[in-house]
């Protein structure tokens, strides 16, 4: 499949780029885009929630009224659930919410999401550009250029690239990441996903293996 190259003022190069069948136009597994999704949002989370049960709580453990007599309950210590400041039943523990996926479904769910975003045209494929200094505003011209300013879009850099990088951090709806930070949420999470022509062929070499 080949694909026009495009520059940062959005004009075409005269250039085709040759975008790889096995990556490209595969079939989609849609289970394996799940799966691949569902882990990489497993793994934002943290898992360090803790609260504090009965036997945590810093407080006296004498025995707060008399066991009979009172009329009320039976209550033992200033520390039981029932009170407030005491204990918390069944609270919530620290987790590990890691989960483990094959390789190859990971590798069968980017080409899967990348097919998808194919099938859509929504890949662009941009001549490598750098900037002198990091700076917002000639990164948003690049993103207007291409048509981009107003949508979520990946740029897929070859090689890491500090002043795109940087120029790009300040914008929520847009997200630099190099070859080997590709991941099937980014391309999923995008509406547009943009491929520097040097990138095309780590990420072939990295998903044909």
């Amino acid at each position: 499949m080949k694909v026009a190259v495009l520059d940062i003022k959005g004009k075409e190069t005269g250039r085709k780029a040759e975008l790889s069948d096995e990556v490209f136009k595969i079939e989609p597994n849609e289970h394996a885009i799940y799966l691949d999704v569902k882990q990489y949002l497993a793994h934002q989370r943290q898992g360090t929630h803790k609260a504090k049960e009965r036997g945590e709580i810093a407080g006296s453990t004498r025995k707060i009224k008399k066991q009979k007599g009172t009329g009320t309950a039976r209550a033992g210590s200033i520390k039981s659930p029932v009170f407030r400041g005491g204990g918390r039943i069944f609270g919530p523990r620290p987790k590990d919410y890691t989960q483990k996926l094959n390789k190859n479904v990971k590798r069968l769910a980017r080409k899967s999401a990348l097919s998808l975003k194919s099938q859509e045209n929504a890949i662009l494929v941009v001549e490598d550009f750098s900037f002198e200094q990091p700076k917002t505003q000639e990164f948003v011209a690049v993103l207007k250029a291409l048509g981009l300013a107003d949508k979520k879009s990946l740029i897929v850099l070859g090689d890491s690239n500090n002043s795109v990088y940087l120029s790009s951090r300040n914008l929520p709806g847009s997200e630099v990441v190099t070859n080997s930070e590709l991941s099937t949420y980014k391309i999923m999470n995008a509406n547009s996903v943009v491929l520097m022509e040097g990138a095309l062929a780590e990420i072939e070499a990295n998903l044909n293996k």
